[in-house]
This record gives C-alpha cells, sequence and structure tokens, in this order.
C-alpha cells in the first residue's frame, strides 16, 4: 500500500480525534462508555461451527456486523454495510445488486459464496447466486450478520468456497411491536447527462406474541430509484485497424465497453483497395436500450410455534419482484422477476432440521446486449448492411473522398433508417423484442425454475452421557438433500434427455464432526469430514481440521486446514443459449459432447486472422499466401467436459486483546490453492468437410460455428493473503476501527493462459470513526475507505480498475420518548465517481435520511 495513503489515513484520524475532543469537551464525565471487551466476550456466533460458540473462540476466521454497528453506519443498509467488515471486496452491478467476495476470484455472478438467511440458502435457482438482499429481511428485521471469509464447504457443502454470509433475523418471542422505516435520498448529484433523483425506501414490521406457545411477524419493503448508469466508451478492440492507421476515434471496428451490438460478433473484415479493414455495426449504449428505474418489492411472513422451551418450529413465507438492472457475463433488466421461499423448521438445543423451496420466474427480463444487436438487425441484417457500407464506401472513394472520409459516409449511409432511441419505432421494438426468447432474433430472458432443499443437524454430544460431555468430547452430525429443477424453455435451457420435461440436477451429502478439549480447556481440536455425491459426478469426500488455544481469557491464536469443492452450478452444467451468433453450452457431456473434440481456440483464430490482415496490409502477401503462412497459429481445443473444482486453504488467525482491555485485534493469514477453476472458453467449429480446406474455414466467420464452453483450467492457482482489525474505545464512548486485507495472486503453474480472472484489489482498507453516544441524544459515524486499483477481467470487458477513496459519514438523532430516530447519512459524500469493475456503472455520491419509528407493542 503506497506510504502516502497511510500517512494521510494517520492525519485523518487524528484530525478528527483532535476536533471532537476540542469542540465537545462538555459531554458529562459520567456518560461511562461500554468497554469493548464486555461487548466481544459476550458475543456468541453460530456459523464457524454449526453450533453455538463464543466469538473470540470460533474455529475459523469469521466476521461479526452487530446490530448496533448496522445502526452507526453511514451505509444504505446492513447489506450495504458488510462492505466495510475486514477482508470484503464489493461490486455493484446495480444500486438494486451489489455482489461481495472475499480472497479473491470476483465476479458479477458469485457463484463462490453462499448467502444465507436464517440458516437457509436465498439463491436464485438457475443463476445459483444471491440476487443481492432480494429476499433478504429489511432493515428492521436484521438482528446479526455473521461472514466467512473463505472455504466453508465441509459443514456448508458446495459452493462456499470463497466465504459465506449468514443473515440471522429477529425472533418474533423476543422481538414484539410495530417498527416503521422511511428513507428518502437523492443520487445522481452533479450528473453531467441526468438531473438528480430522488430514491425511497419504505419498511415496515409488525411481530406479535400471541401466547406462550405462538408468536408471528411481518415484514415488508419497497424501494423505487433510478440506478447508477454503465456508459464507460473505453474501447475494447483499440487495435482492430492498427495495420491501416485507423486509430482512437478512427477505429471503425471499435467495440466500446458499454455499447452493444459492435462485438465480435458484429464485426467483418472487408477489403479496400487491396487492404483489410475490421468494420463494426454502429450498435447502441446501454442508457439507449434500458430503463434504469428501480422498483423493487418484498415481503415475508412467519408463525412461530414453540410447544416447550427451547424447542420451536417456524414456518416462513418470503416473495419479492424486482425491476432493476442485473449482470451475468451480459448485463440484464429485470422487469417482473420474482422470487419467493417457503420454509419449514424445526429447532432444539441438540437438532436442527429443515426443508424449504425456493421458485424463481425471469418475469419479462431481457438481455440488454442482445436486444441492442437485435434492434440493428431488425432493420438491416448483417449481409445487407455489410454490403451497404462496401457499396458506399466504393462509390465515396471514387468519387474522391478520403479512406477515412469515405468510411465515415459509408456507415452513415449503411445506417439511413436505422432506429432511433426515444421514438415510438424504438420504444415498440424495446417491448416486441422483449418478449421473443431466442438472442439470436429477440432478448426474452424466460426462465422458470426451483430449488428444493432438505437438511438435517444434530448434537449428539448432547445425547451423550453426563461423563463423556465433561471429557470435552463433542460430536456434530448432518445430512443435506438438494434438487434443482428447470423448466426447459427451449433458448436458455433445453433437456437433451427426455424433450419437453424438465431437467433435475440433485445432490446429497453430509458430514461429521467431532471436537475435544484439553487442557482445562485451553486447547480445542476439531475433525470435519464431508462426502457429497452428485448425480453426474462421483462421490466427493472433503476435511477440516482445526486447533484453538486460548491462552487466557483475552487472548486465543487458532490453526486450520480446509479441502473445499463446488459442483457446476445449474447455468455452468446445462446451460444452452444463442446470443449474438455465439452459443453458450454447458460443460456436461450431455450438452457438449462433439464441440470440445471438434472445435478450435476462438483466441488463435484471433491471432490467425490478425497475422494474416498484417501480411496483407503491409507485407503485400495475397489472401491464399497469407492464410497458408500463418495456419500454424491455429490450435485445437485440448479443454473437455467439466470436473468439480477444488481448493486447499491453509489459515493461521488470532482474536484477542493482546494490551488492555480497550483494543481489540483480529488477524489472519491465509494460503490457497487451487484446481480445476471452472469458467469458459471460446472455441469455433469448422462447418466445412475438407480437411485441407480447415485454414480457409478458419478465416471465414461464415463457415464457422461459433461457441462458449464451460469447462476447467488446467492451471494450479496460489493466492495468498493476510487481515487485521484494530478496533479501540476511547475517551466518551469515541470508537475507532481500522481494518485492512491484502490479497495476491502468487505464480501460477501449469499455466494454460486459461484461469479464472483474480478480480481483486492487492489493498482494500476502512477506517472508521464514530460515536454512538456524543450526547443522550446524537450519535455520529465516519468511514474511509480505500481500494487499490486492479486488474478486471472478464468475458464481457477487461480493463484497469482505478483506485477508489471513499469517505461516508452519519448523523442520528435518538427522540427515545417518541420512539423515533433520525439518520441522516452519506456514502462517497465528496462525490468522487467510480467503477467497481469493468463494464459496470459510475457510482457517484448518495445522500439520504432515515426516519425509523418504534411504536411499540401493538
Amino acid at each position: 500500500m503506497p506510504k502516502k495513503i497511510l500517512f494521510y489515513a494517520y492525519r485523518y484520524i487524528l484530525l478528527y480525534i483532535t476536533i471532537f475532543e476540542t469542540v465537545f469537551p462538555q459531554i458529562s464525565q459520567a456518560q461511562e462508555a461500554d468497554t469493548l471487551k464486555s461487548q466481544i466476550l459476550n458475543e456468541v456466533v453460530i456459523s464457524a461451527s454449526r453450533v453455538k460458540e463464543n466469538y473470540l473462540k470460533s474455529a475459523t476466521s469469521i466476521e461479526l456486523l452487530t446490530l448496533k454497528q448496522m445502526q452507526q453506519s453511514a451505509a444504505l443498509s446492513y447489506f450495504d454495510a458488510i462492505e466495510n467488515l475486514k477482508g470484503v471486496q464489493l461490486i455493484t452491478p446495480s444500486l438494486g445488486f451489489r455482489v461481495y467476495n472475499a480472497r479473491g476470484f470476483t465476479n458479477t455472478t458469485n457463484v463462490r459464496f453462499v448467502q444465507l438467511v436464517d440458516g437457509i440458502d436465498n439463491q436464485a435457482p438457475h443463476i445459483g447466486s444471491p440476487i443481492a438482499s432480494g429476499i433478504g429481511p429489511t432493515d428492521l428485521d436484521i438482528r446479526q450478520v455473521e461472514m466467512i471469509p473463505g472455504v466453508a464447504s465441509a459443514l456448508y457443502g458446495m459452493n462456499s468456497l470463497n466465504g459465506l454470509v449468514n443473515l440471522l433475523t429477529l425472533n418474533p418471542f423476543e422481538s414484539e411491536g410495530f417498527r416503521f422505516q422511511q428513507k428518502t435520498g437523492v443520487n445522481h448529484l452533479s450528473s453531467p447527462t441526468i438531473d438528480p433523483k430522488i430514491f425511497s425506501e419504505t419498511s415496515l414490521r409488525y411481530a406479535k406474541k400471541l401466547s406462550k406457545k405462538w408468536a408471528f411477524k411481518v415484514n415488508f419493503g419497497y424501494q423505487k430509484g433510478y440506478d447508477w448508469i454503465a456508459n464507460s466508451t473505453l474501447d475494447l478492440n483499440p487495435m482492430a485497424n492498427t495495420s491501416v492507421n485507423l486509430l482512437g476515434k478512427d477505429n471503425i471496428g471499435a467495440d466500446y465497453v458499454n455499447s452493444y451490438g459492435n462485438e465480435s460478433s458484429n464485426r467483418r473484415t472487408l477489403t479496400f483497395g487491396g487492404k483489410k479493414y475490421v468494420v463494426a455495426r454502429t450498435g447502441y449504449f446501454e442508457e439507449e436500450v434500458t430503463y434504469y428505474s428501480i422498483n423493487n418489492l418484498k415481503a415475508d411472513f412467519s408463525l412461530n410455534y414453540r410447544f416447550k422451551p427451547q424447542h420451536e418450529i417456524t414456518y416462513s413465507f418470503k416473495i419479492a419482484q424486482l425491476d432493476n438492472v442485473y449482470q451475468r457475463t451480459n448485463r440484464f433488466r429485470l422487469n417482473d422477476y420474482r422470487l419467493s421461499q417457503n420454509a419449514i423448521t424445526y429447532q432444539s438445543p441438540s437438532t436442527q432440521i429443515r426443508a424449504y423451496l425456493t421458485t424463481e420466474n425471469t418475469g419479462k427480463s431481457y438481455n440488454i446486449r442482445s436486444m441492442a444487436e437485435n434492434i440493428d438487425r431488425s432493420f438491416k441484417s448483417d449481409n445487407i448492411w455489410f454490403t451497404d457500407f462496401t457499396n458506399e464506401y466504393n462509390a465515396q472513394n471514387k468519387a474522391g473522398k478520403s479512406v477515412l472520409d469515405a468510411l465515415n459516409l459509408a456507415r452513415t449511409q449503411a445506417d439511413k433508417s436505422r432506429p432511433q432511441p426515444n421514438t415510438p419505432t424504438f420504444d415498440d421494438l424495446l417491448t416486441k423484442l422483449g418478449d421473443i426468447n431466442n438472442w439470436d432474433i429477440g432478448a426474452a430472458l424466460r426462465v422458470q425454475s426451483y430449488m428444493l432443499h432438505t437438511e438435517g443437524l444434530t448434537d449428539l454430544s448432547k445425547k451423550l452421557s453426563t461423563t463423556l460431555q465433561k471429557t470435552g468430547f463433542g460430536l456434530l452430525a448432518g445430512f443435506d438433500y438438494r434438487n434443482y429443477i428447470v423448466v426447459p424453455d427451449g433458448n436458455y435451457f433445453i433437456n437433451p434427455k427426455e424433450s419437453g420435461k424438465n431437467i433435475n440436477y440433485w445432490k446429497a451429502g453430509g458430514f461429521v464432526q467431532g471436537s475435544k478439549t484439553f487442557f482445562d480447556e485451553k486447547l480445542k481440536f476439531l475433525l470435519t469430514l464431508r462426502a457429497d455425491k452428485n448425480q453426474y459426478f462421483d462421490l466427493r469426500f472433503n476435511p477440516r481440521t482445526s486447533l484453538v488455544y486460548s491462552h487466557n481469557e483475552n487472548n486465543h491464536f487458532r490453526l486450520s486446514y480446509q479441502n473445499g469443492y463446488r459442483f457446476p452450478s445449474l447455468f455452468e452444467a446445462f446451460s444452452n443459449i444463442n446470443s449474438g451468433g455465439v452459443k453458450r453450452v454447458g460443460g456436461l457431456p450431455i450438452m457438449s459432447q462433439g464441440i470440445f473434440e471438434n472445435s478450435y481456440l476462438r483466441k488463435t483464430i484471433d491471432d490467425f486472422t490478425a497475422a494474416v490482415n498484417q501480411d496483407i496490409n503491409i507485407n503485400k502477401l495475397t489472401q491464399n499466401e497469407a492464410i497458408i503462412k500463418n495456419k500454424n497459429l491455429l490450435r485445437k481445443n485440448d479443454y473437455t467436459y467439466l470436473k468439480p473444482e477444488y481448493v486447499n486453504s491453509f489459515e493461521i488467525g488470532y482474536k484477542g486483546y493482546p494490551v488492555g482491555k480497550k483494543l481489540f485485534v483480529d488477524a489472519d493469514f491465509y494460503y490457497n490453492v487451487y484446481r480445476n477453476f471452472m469458467a469458459q472458453i471460446e472455441a469455433n467449429v469448422p462447418l466445412g468437410t475438407n480437411a485441407d480446406s480447415l485454414e480457409f474455414y478458419m478465416y471465414d466467420r461464415n463457415k464457422q460455428a461459433r461457441y462458449r464452453l464451460w469447462t476447467n483450467s488446467k492451471t494450479i492457482v496460489r493466492n495468498y493473503g493476510a487481515s487485521i482489525e484494530l478496533n479501540y474505545n476511547f475517551y466518551k464512548n469515541f470508537s475507532l476501527n481500522v481494518n485492512t486485507s491484502f490479497a495476491k495472486l502468487r505464480n501460477t503453474a501449469n499455466n494454460d493462459d486459461f484461469e479464472e480472472a483474480f478480480n481483486t484489489p492487492r489493498w482494500i482498507m476502512n477506517i472508521g470513526l464514530g460515536n454512538a453516544k456524543l450526547t443522550k441524544n446524537i450519535g455520529f459515524g465516519i468511514n474511509y475507505k480505500y481500494q487499490e486499483g486492479f486488474l478486471w477481467q472478464s468475458a464481457l470487458a477487461t480493463g484497469n480498475v482505478p483506485a477508489i477513496h471513499n469517505i461516508d459519514a452519519q448523523f442520528t438523532y435518538y427522540a427515545r420518548k417518541q420512539g423515533l430516530q433520525f439518520k441522516m447519512a452519506g456514502t462517497n459524500i465528496l462525490n468522487r465517481p467510480y467503477v467497481s469493475f469493468i463494464a459496470g456503472p459510475t457510482v457517484g455520491a448518495f445522500y439520504y435520511l432515515t426516519i425509523t419509528a418504534d411504536l411499540g407493542k401493538k
């Protein structure tokens, strides 16, 4: 991390401490701060080992966000506040869709990170990851957030390679009454292209204890606003016409990041005057083909039956309808997108059993890229457009125009009568194409999917003899079964085995965890073994072992090794999408058999094509001579069908109070070794049958079938990192929190130039200063965030993400007699626009006021 950053961070801390000690000396000396030690010593977590345990003694790294911390955060919601936890990276595809990750390999659909609500997975089934907090709790119902950075597969099964977050809610038996919250904010200030927009979020919670045995709660949330805009004009194809000296704004083969319809499948190589020119269709910018309005609605209900103390059955129902932008490889507009979940849970001191069904319907959503390119193609096919372009260029060139002028005039003529944004014709096309479920001619996303999950967990040690329990022996066992069900739509998913029937994709597994304490409970040893079976893969085992040494009440050390894995998600396994002339195909043999064996790598085809064009344009070879000269650049696809992805993870850590009782320290170091990374490779299959003409087929786009295939990297990837948090309470309830994390991708072994992109900054730092009781009724908090710039790589766009320097702040006033709380807050308050990843939106300042009313028991 640059020394300058640390220097200014130190000055920032010192400045604010000085100001508050000078300006507020009148605060009563009688106000006693809750010591940090007393707060943390009493914290209990359940996610680290799936049993209740002291936060300080957890067997693995776990980050905790308490209700008090959420209330003191300047973030728009508890979900946003997770960003400031140690080791967390946040990316923002949309104001209504934010994605978290830890310890590297971030992407916009983070299938390696699991999100639970009260232990229930709230992912969208066909995606394999959650739509942010779509069916998550509201701010009024959240009790605590527990996050495990890194591998959690041994206890939680597939997908939890990069981490897990568990959002714990309030129980209506313990938290009754009616609460109301209204947030009103504004964004897009000082934007050169759009006026400021109002944001509103309304939340309600009502909980009632009907008797000693029955209680219920109801939650409602509605969010309305205007999304952040993705409008990058970075050219992803800047070298397309270097051999003819057309660079920058003169590049007629440009592919702007947030302009769609000018990608590889929308480009051709044309010959003018004996030279080769790469020409792209014009395309449309994202803001021209989508709506940025946000209308998100969610509600949930739970009925709790406590038939005897500590024995409880809960039925819950959650539902959400989302209208906002979402991102996978491409960006999508979600319209009337619906998620719902029914769940029933039994819980006692020794046993948990739950079953739930998640239902997903994508409604009237559409693919923004497919929308743009098919609006272009709806008025003129590619063949006609490129013919018109060629004819007009030749005419203008013959009339004496310069090459550049002739090319520009050719585009103008080819685009004549092209639909223009914000016209009735254009709006009609948005509606029409948004309802055609074929991405070669339309843009609709029409998926219906389900996820059925059952699991059980029992603490066998509580059923053992009292004598054995006194020895410090513990035994935990659990099982789970999950089945994904998809209704084939003919575009996104097909059933290759039984046409017309639903796709089923199941896995089952279980684990056993033993623990034993030694030396008067100073040393605790844990050993976990998990086994899982997927219908398309053999039985897999993965272990976890941990040691926790408690030197005394204040200092705790831990050491752990874990093996993690994940099976392919539904999309990675079964996708079958035609998109812009490229078919994305799942990696199971039933989906991609014959393609791997007969295809050539797209990267080598591009290198081959560029070399041929250069030899024609610069070295004056004929086309046939150039093709024959460069044919050895072509490489057969040597990848194959999907296998499970693995990681071996080693970690050491410390939690405690090294000096005194006010300074809390949490530190960890990890080292990971990954194998069989799942990602996509692009490969083309020649359509001709003459083996001697292969290189000529691969120079002609019209003689190739293009694919994007899910497969595994051959690279062994190693990454390591560390993080540390310092939390210090001082002078009349002031609290200073500093955390920083470091992540590094180590040199890879067996490098095949194809591994999942790291997409992670080396350094992330948060510095927060706050006081919940500055006076009797006033609190404040301020947080500075630094994130180092880093390289972002994805199938949609690759480039460097600039460093982020953000300041968030909040000021809270409590009218306790009236049951009211007023919070005035802002994020990125200096309004320094930034992007969190390439192809994502530009995020500016966001200012808001929150009014929370606690109307008590009704």
